[in-house]
């Protein structure tokens, strides 16, 4: 770190900027296990907004928490022949029990298909039993080779939706739903603008017939996948025998779904909207949105600014115009010792959306003073009304931070770009996401991957794809089966 008050800048080192910020507005600390993180209360208190949040949209969709087991047989995860390829790397293996070999080892959870439709096909007799929608909050261990902090670690939190319906149709649906619900939630909540889209069949989920993407683009032009979406087919039925007796009398396989979204989202949040200066947190995630610092000299003055203060706080986490059940979250900082400068760079730093100053001079005047995170501006506000001006500001600085990101993302999007060379000169230089044709080669998608460490990200949804399709394959020439985007990826 370049010394004890700055963080390295974006512009420097990016990579040494998150890793920095993640420690410095104590989000999350490394744990003794390598590879593994502990999460701090300031990142726990995003995560667990962004799990309320999610959940009510999950419980609107009609589906239930459930809980399964950590620990899989091993011969679960081998019936299913190319979702065990898939995770054989990152798997981790429980071959000794109380002091003992066990009889058969254990798969502690990478992902839990195989556990949840084993016990599907339990409770699953006829179509009237159908559909299954079930949700857990969980976490799984993946045996990644090279961490960060919220991207890629050991063990994470995340959900995991699975659901099983007695038709194709009926699981695209829900597959297709749920992408939708992440992104609602990714652009109303992270304030984060997500591209959505199939991935190549080399992208796709193991075991799944298809998989869909949220991709999100962080600010040095990496793509972030925030969120995956798998129509399973009838893959992991026919594994397990899921199978139901269906409304002609006929024996058939359910169709399966699985979904997950994880703490890899409080990363995306971070490198998404935050500065040079720290965390940046949109208003509607924040653990404390508003933070109040009294500004006195004498012991008179701050006898009268700190009794003011919470009055200030007393009086906003009192409104209820969001809802008796979403007050605003205020803290007041009247600790002594600090000065007021410091008290700025600490809550700077944690990405606290607005700050209020209160001194005698603001009593007098009848006013508060306050100050964004976001865009740093400053200005007066009446005591008068002031509950209703804070939650006003603060659905601005909502907004505002989707609009930037917005706008960030198209500025650095490359449509119709049909030179290879042109291709490489953007991956080498600056990034970003390169829509361009694909001819449907798995072989040219392996070249492009070797040589510049691009991906296809997603075959973009109609709503993201070019006014005009692209006709030629980026790589060969050819003629092009699907416009997709490029980019490099965490």
């Amino acid at each position: 770190m370049a010394d004890d008050k700055k963080l390295t800048t974006r512009a420097e080192d990016f990579s040494a900027w998150y890793n920095e910020l993640v420690l410095r507005a104590e989000l999350a600390d490394y744990s003794p296990v390598k590879g593994s993180m502990v999460i701090r209360p300031n990142g726990y208190g995003i995560w667990e907004r962004m799990q309320r949040a999610l959940d009510d949209r999950f419980k609107e969709t009609g589906h239930q928490n459930a809980y399964f087991p950590l620990f899989i047989p091993q011969s679960f995860l081998q019936k299913e022949a190319s979702h065990v390829e898939g995770f054989a790397p990152e798997v981790a293996v429980v071959t000794h029990g109380g002091g003992k070999p066990l009889e058969e080892p254990l798969i502690v959870r990478p992902t839990s298909e195989t556990i949840i439709y084993h016990m599907f096909a339990k409770w699953t007799q006829s179509y009237r039993d159908l559909p299954i929608l079930i949700n857990q909050w969980a976490n799984v261990v993946r045996w990644e080779m090279r961490t960060r902090l919220f991207l890629r670690t050991l063990e994470f939190l995340w959900q995991e939706g699975h659901t099983a319906h007695a038709t194709h149709d009926e699981a695209e649906a829900e597959a297709r739903q749920m992408l939708g619900v992440y992104r609602g939630f990714m652009e109303d909540w992270i304030a984060m603008p997500v591209v959505t889209g199939q991935k190549s069949e080399s992208e796709k989920f193991a075991g799944a017939l298809r998989t869909y993407s949220c991709e999100a683009m962080m600010q040095d032009n990496k793509a972030l996948q925030a969120g995956t979406s798998h129509n399973l087919g009838q893959n992991f039925a026919k594994a397990f025998d899921l199978t139901f007796q269906a409304e002609n009398g006929e024996t058939a396989h359910a169709w399966n779904t699985s979904w997950g979204v994880s703490t890899r989202m409080v990363g995306g949040l971070v490198m998404t909207h935050s500065d040079d200066n720290g965390l940046v947190t949109p208003p509607r995630l924040a653990p404390i949105e508003v933070v109040i610092v009294p500004i006195y000299k004498t012991d008179e003055e701050r006898g009268r600014v700190v009794e003011a203060a919470h009055k200030v706080k007393a009086d906003l986490g009192a409104w209820t115009g969001r809802g008796a059940t979403d007050r605003l979250r205020v803290k007041v900082d009247d600790r002594d010792g600090v000065k007021p400068g410091a008290k700025y760079y600490e809550w700077e730093l944690r990405g606290v959306p607005l700050r209020l100053e209160i001194g005698p001079k603001d009593l007098e005047k009848g006013s508060v003073f306050s100050a964004r995170r976001d865009t740093r501006a400053k200005a007066a506000i009446p005591m008068a009304g002031l509950p209703e001006a804070v939650a006003r500001l603060l659905e601005t600085i909502q907004t505002d931070l989707l609009a930037a990101a917005r706008a960030r993302r198209e500025a650095n999007s490359h449509r119709h770009v049909t030179s290879y060379a042109q291709f490489k000169e953007i991956m080498d230089g600056p990034g970003g996401f390169v829509y361009a044709g694909w001819n449907g080669d798995p072989a040219s998608e392996a070249k492009v991957k070797e040589e510049t460490k691009a991906t296809i990200r997603c075959i973009p949804d109609p709503e993201f794809r070019s006014a005009e399709a692209p006709r030629t394959c980026l790589v060969t020439g050819e003629p092009a089966k699907h416009e997709v985007i490029w980019a490099k990826a965490y």
